[in-house]
């Protein structure tokens, strides 16, 4: 326990939510990242990922990367968060790039850091069983430390606007091999993967920092370096906005596309068993969500508080816009 205990957590909570703009675009026009909206009408998606996080990780080891253009959300979102704990991109720079900075801080306190990565704008219905499977995960990095592990869904369904993650051969103490990563595959073949074992790429990963480090370096080597001056120089001098000024001049880069594809050979993933998991990236999968009704109470109270835009409700108004206009 005591190992486990010493884990870090990352919340990814830089996104845009772009695929939901219909969904999350409040009457007056105003577009609310998908993780600062709740399902229903309780706390936010990201205070969901925030109570994942504490069944993993203390909470001053629990760190949240957020975007610079999103504060009037996350101000009050993350206000019990320790301000160090709060970790701002100047602007998004994609997945990869809002991974980086975060993993780059986290190292600097703690060189030997095992962490979790946690998307801040999934729904679980049954905690318990990822919790779980996240703590082997933990576990196995004590005996495998140079290998990331990815999380992997036992698909419950047939969906064609996920990724999946093809296992390959054992890998050793509950894992497997990645052979192959395959995006967004139509129905037949989804079907196909399903029924050879693949599962659903939850964008959950357990990892060594270090050994996260290596795979972003063996990449993007050039913007680990270029974003490890720019932390050093603000360092030494905290108004001279270094990092303000690579973030200007980087690429967006994906974590899924650029980094992990490719370097298969230096993955491990662990198959969760259904867990009524989902990304909620499209409205198709909100909807979903909302038939099946609210996920169960809550394991710890929520942090932040006040009202969230809730999804359900922009659903309803916007089904009522349809059949206004059709009658």
């Amino acid at each position: 326990m005591a190992e486990i205990n010493t884990a870090w957590a990352l919340v990814l909570a830089a996104g845009e939510g772009s695929r939901l703009q219909a969904l999350t675009t409040t009457a007056s026009g105003t577009s609310v990242p998908k993780q600062f909206c709740s399902l229903f009408d309780g706390p936010a998606l990201l205070h969901d990922a925030l109570r994942r996080a504490a069944m993993l990780a203390d909470e001053s080891r629990t760190c949240v990367i957020v975007a610079e253009q999103h504060r009037q959300w996350w101000r009050r979102a993350l206000a019990t968060v320790p301000e160090r704990n709060v970790i701002v991109q100047p602007c998004n720079r994609g997945t990869a790039i809002g991974i980086l900075l975060p993993l780059l801080r986290i190292l600097e306190r703690d060189r030997d850091a095992r962490l979790v990565l946690l998307p801040s704008d999934h729904l679980v219905r049954q905690e318990a069983v990822l919790a779980d499977a996240l703590r082997t995960a933990l576990e196995r990095l004590r005996w495998c430390p140079g290998e990331p592990l990815l999380t992997g869904i036992v698909p419950e369904e047939v969906d064609v606007e996920l990724g999946y993650i093809v296992p390959g051969e054992q890998g050793g103490r509950g894992a497997r091999t990645v052979a192959r990563f395959v995006e967004k595959p139509q129905r037949a073949q989804a079907l196909e993967l399903i029924h050879a074992g693949a599962l659903w790429n939850a964008f959950i990963v357990v990892t060594r920092g270090q050994a996260l480090l290596n795979l972003l370096r063996a990449r993007i080597g050039d913007v680990v370096s270029a974003m490890e001056t720019a932390l050093a120089h603000d360092r030494a001098e905290p108004n001279a906005g270094a990092l303000a000024a690579l973030y200007e001049r980087l690429p967006s880069i994906d974590f899924s596309r650029d980094i992990v594809a490719g370097q298969e050979a230096a993955l491990r993933v662990l198959s969760v068993p259904p867990c009524g998991w989902s990304d909620l990236g499209t409205p198709r999968r909100v909807e979903d969500a909302l038939r099946r009704g609210p996920q169960s109470a809550a394991l710890i109270e929520p942090r932040g508080g006040g009202a969230w835009l809730s999804l359900a409700a922009q659903h309803h108004r916007l089904q009522m816009g349809q059949q206004a206009a059709g009658a």
